[in-house]
């Protein structure tokens, strides 16, 4: 058998893991993010740490980065184990700072917590929706390499047929992300016509064909392994973007974006309809002469083409919770309030998950089906709600520190006044605070980072035998091909610079 051969049987036939587990791990880096909140304000604002862009570049890593990979190879089994971790250390980190507060130093708790409840926030910025994002190009930065080693889980590699893959998600979450700040979330076209608005959306998208036709030039020419059930043979995610992104765009002329929630939902139960009560589910799994075939066009790649209508659904999904959590609030008990309603949701649809599950189908990635929809959104709410809660907590700590910053977070205002000016200048600290964040630079150039890593994971692949690989020698790579990733995105938001490929 061929080292192709190996490696494309390694990564098929698998089943994927429970949704509990799956859940509670996808939620684990907004409690690193909140420690690593913490651990800067603790180090840089009371113990006067050296704040260098080296210093602040490795607390990231070993902090966010690191923990990532660490629970998605030698911790799997470990995840309430890695919590109390982090946990324990996030709460030692905060009552350091509470002691150690230079701001009502003589004031008891309930009276500081009453004056943080009627602070307000800068409202043009949402940490929640940027950090997810993030969270999720990481997940599959490590993931896509990760899944080639034996010290990856097989369960949180892509399911073939049915289940909840850690893997299976990276795609619906992508697409879910990029809605919340897609340009009719932001309101960038709302002047002109709308065949303006069409040539706009037109436009965006040549960088993807740019990037799905390289893609499968490059992947046929060097022979690189392939999962045949994930796309197809010649479809890749780049195509499932560009569709989605043309649809959405002409569905979000016809219909207001405020309505994306009755176009999610009716497209994804007609499609679900559709494949209980013809033969369209038949097609998508065994091709039209039933038994696999991949002869002619359609049948080639009919995973990726008619996968994209859950795609669709998940975007208007994502467009709505967009306008929902991107809404201007300024005050602190209104963001508990979002944040307590996306935990709830996210509680409320897991429900929905199991009784469509038992009742209808299994969640299966391969057809995009109504139950991978659920499990998206559900998923996405609760990874969004615990953001919002770690950023809470991070503002309670910056409160009671004077003049502390922290990249990706809320800005305090506590004089109603300020809230009125429309523009808040961005003094030189905020700047210097931003260049030194690694969140803010894998946000800054998500693209690049994303096809970097998809780069340097066919250089490995082609370079290493991944499949007899120690757990020593795997971690070693891993870890330095994140770290090479990492630096190269945080020396360009050090630069000031942004990679558009348009």
């Amino acid at each position: 058998m061929s080292q192709k051969q190996m490696k494309e049987d390694f990564v098929s036939n698998l089943n994927g893991t429970s949704v509990l587990e799956f859940t509670s791990g996808l939620s684990f880096p907004a409690f690193c993010i909140l420690c690593r909140g913490l651990l800067i304000l603790f180090l840089h604002h009371l113990c006067s740490f050296s704040n260098t862009w080296r210093s602040r570049f490795f607390i990231d890593l070993a902090v966010f980065i690191f923990p990532m990979m660490f629970l998605l190879t030698i911790l799997a089994s470990f995840v309430s184990f890695s919590y109390l971790i982090v946990i324990t250390c996030g709460a030692v980190l905060l009552c350091q700072i509470y002691q150690r507060r230079t701001c009502y130093t003589r004031i008891p708790f309930h009276k500081i917590l009453a004056k943080f409840l009627k602070i307000s926030l800068e409202a043009e910025y949402n940490p929640a929706v940027s950090c997810y994002r993030v969270i999720i190009s990481v997940f599959t930065a490590i993931a896509i390499l990760a899944v080639d080693f034996p010290i990856f889980p097989r369960r949180f590699a892509k399911t073939e047929l049915y289940g909840t893959g850690g893997m299976d998600f990276g795609v619906g979450g992508f697409v879910f992300g990029s809605a919340m700040i897609c340009p009719e979330v932001r309101r960038l076209y709302v002047q002109g016509s709308r065949l303006n608005y069409l040539r706009k959306s037109l436009c965006s998208v040549w960088p993807l064909v740019f990037l799905g036709i390289g893609r499968l030039v490059v992947i046929k020419s060097i022979g690189y392994q392939e999962h045949l059930t994930e796309y197809g043979v010649h479809w890749n995610f780049f195509f499932t973007l560009i569709v989605v992104k043309l649809v959405t765009s002409l569905l979000l002329i016809i219909f207001p974006p405020n309505t994306s929630w009755i176009v999610a939902v009716s497209v994804i139960v007609f499609y679900q309809v559709f494949l209980e009560f013809t033969p369209l589910k038949r097609l998508i799994l065994y091709g039209t002469d039933g038994r696999g075939t991949r002869v002619g066009w359609f049948n080639a790649n009919r995973e990726g083409i008619m996968s994209t209508l859950g795609y669709l659904a998940i975007h208007m999904a994502g467009v709505q919770t967009g306008l929902y959590v991107l809404k201007k609030r300024t005050c602190i008990k209104d963001w508990i309030k979002v944040t307590c309603c996306l935990l709830l949701s996210g509680i409320s649809l897991f429900i929905s998950l199991y009784i469509v599950q038992v009742n209808v189908e299994a969640v299966s990635r391969r057809m995009a089906n109504l139950a991978f929809f659920i499990w998206i959104l559900a998923s996405s709410f609760v990874l969004l709600g615990c953001l919002a809660l770690s950023d809470i907590i991070l503002s309670f700590a910056k409160f009671l520190i004077k003049g502390a910053l922290v990249s990706c977070s809320w800005k305090l205002i506590e004089s109603p006044t300020k809230i009125k000016q429309s523009i808040h200048p961005v003094s030189e600290a905020e700047k210097k605070e931003a260049s030194l964040c690694l969140i803010t630079a894998v946000n800054r150039n998500q693209l690049f980072f994303f096809l970097l890593s998809n780069v340097t994971t066919g250089l490995i692949n082609l370079m290493v035998h991944t499949l007899h690989s120690s757990t020593l020698w795997a971690l070693f790579v891993l870890s330095f091909y994140m770290f090479a990733n990492c630096l190269v995105i945080y020396i360009l938001n050090l630069k000031g610079k942004t990679i558009k490929f348009w």
